[in-house]
């Protein structure tokens, strides 16, 4: 299952380094091809000799090889390569630095610009995997989409046995080939799925702008399970204070509706599914003061033009097999409105919600959808989470949709 999977192997500075030598071997046994980046610390525990021989690269320690020369190592480059990023093993010092975007040598920084899944293996003295700081680190980096890998998940420990000591090599290749075998039958495994979220701002001079409440909660929450369903993920939100999780959502932030739809539709081409929650503006204004203007005591004036209407636009454009998916937030005539939205728009399915359901529509972390598709079947659904949407969304697309 790891047959020609690129794995960076980041080894830290703990006694359990020696380990790397065993993992290493075990990896380009399975058929991976392996790359090995140090910390400073690590190279008083195993040499980089030992682990260049064992993968057949070079071993990366420092920024540089060759300073006078400027000769350097391209951490975003080494980050690039990789399928898959294991630090193993992973010192607490090293877990601290992750969990707080720390970046003191070159191990830290390919972490920090890698775009592949990242998996990490603890190895440190009971007391200190214990200490309420190492039990945070640890749930920090898992809430950044990492994956962590102790002892327990090889040998089943029960009480305190095996806790803190890095899980065996061998323990190690299943986890990762369970990993490889489980991403390979997701259902949106290798489609690319473009998505937005959010609302747009519309500029009236450098101090106001027409806008509206749209937190992007609901476009965030479908970029997550699209992601951990396998998918390659193109968000595109309006401003937010939300950030993504998952390492397989690339996310291009917007403010003006002119400024999405000319991202869209740079990128919509090649998503197999377009998924359009964002609340976007229907007007903006026909001209933008340069300065502030000046509050008077006579009415203000603001002409306002149609925006592109983007949904309109990719449904007109729409590609044979390629699923575009609308959101309608109605306040009258909910039903109606919506599916003279999914005709008129070319879409294959819309998400009804309405401002009329207490705990739907912005600001909230609830929702209330009813969905419909162009083949005449529906789908109503109570009052839950916006995860739970998005998980409920996302059935339906790779039940009845995703060939």
């Amino acid at each position: 299952m790891l047959n020609g999977k690129k794995i960076l192997l980041a080894v830290t500075g703990s006694i359990a380094a020696y380990k790397a030598a065993f993992l290493v071997r075990l990896l380009v046994k399975n058929g991976a091809q392996v790359k090995v980046v140090m910390s400073e610390a690590a190279t008083s525990f195993i040499t980089p000799l030992t682990l260049s021989t064992l993968s057949k690269h070079p071993v990366v320690q420092h920024f540089t090889n060759d300073e006078q020369a400027g000769v350097w190592n391209n951490h975003v480059e080494l980050g690039m390569w990789a399928d898959i990023m294991l630090v193993a093993p992973a010192s607490a010092n090293t877990l601290a630095k992750m969990a707080y975007g720390h970046c003191d040598n070159v191990l830290l920084a390919t972490y920090l610009s890698a775009k592949c899944p990242v998996f990490i293996a603890p190895a440190m003295d009971l007391d200190m995997f214990l200490h309420p700081a190492t039990v945070e680190n640890i749930e920090r980096v898992k809430r950044f989409g990492n994956h962590v890998i102790d002892a327990e998940h090889g040998e089943l420990a029960s009480g305190l046995e095996g806790k803190g000591r890095m899980a065996e090599p061998e323990h190690i290749i299943d986890y990762l080939e369970s990993y490889f075998s489980a991403q390979e039958t997701q259902p949106l495994n290798g489609k690319k799925v473009l998505i937005t979220a959010g609302p747009t701002y519309e500029k009236i001079d450098p101090v106001r702008f027409i806008g509206n409440h749209s937190s992007g909660k609901m476009g965030f929450a479908l970029a997550e399970e699209a992601a951990a369903l396998g998918a390659e993920v193109e968000l595109i939100s309006g401003p937010s204070a939300l950030n993504t999780v998952h390492q397989n959502i690339h996310l291009t932030r917007v403010t003006s509706a002119e400024e999405m739809a000319t991202v869209v539709m740079q990128k919509v081409d090649g998503a197999a599914i377009g998924i359009f929650s964002a609340a976007v503006a229907d007007y903006t204004p026909e001209s933008t003061a340069d300065q502030k203007i000046k509050k008077k005591d006579a009415a203000l004036e603001i002409k306002l033009k149609p925006t592109t209407d983007i949904l309109k636009t990719v449904g007109s454009q729409k590609k044979e097999g390629q699923i575009i998916v609308g959101f309608a937030l109605e306040t009258e005539d909910e039903e109606q409105n919506a599916q003279g939205k999914l005709e008129r728009k070319n879409c294959d399915l819309i998400v009804l919600n309405s401002l009329n359901d207490k705990g739907a529509g912005f600001g909230h972390d609830t929702n209330r959808v009813k969905i419909f598709s162009r083949d005449n079947n529906s789908w109503e659904f109570q009052l839950m989470s916006k995860s739970e949407v998005a998980k409920s969304l996302w059935e339906i697309i790779t039940t009845h949709y995703v060939k």
